[in-house]
């Protein structure tokens, strides 16, 4: 009886685990459509720190460089 109830249980488990996973997979903020859009951002970010002058114009091109902008 004790197993009983994990085996009952260790469906919907699966069910529940594959519908997060799903809606994650699809969903614009997570996976690869957050990784295109948060290159943008963070270029953006990069110019207001060399806006600033936090960074210098060596640091700046390195930087935006890596980020592919």
């Amino acid at each position: 009886m004790g197993f009983g109830g994990i085996f009952m249980l260790l469906p919907w488990v699966v069910l529940v685990t594959a519908v997060v996973a799903v809606i994650r997979w699809l969903s614009p903020t997570t996976g690869t459509a957050y990784a295109s859009g948060g290159g943008d951002r963070a270029l953006e970010i990069l110019r207001e720190r060399y806006a600033r002058g936090e960074i210098g114009k060596e640091e700046f091109d390195a930087k935006r460089r890596d980020l592919g902008g």
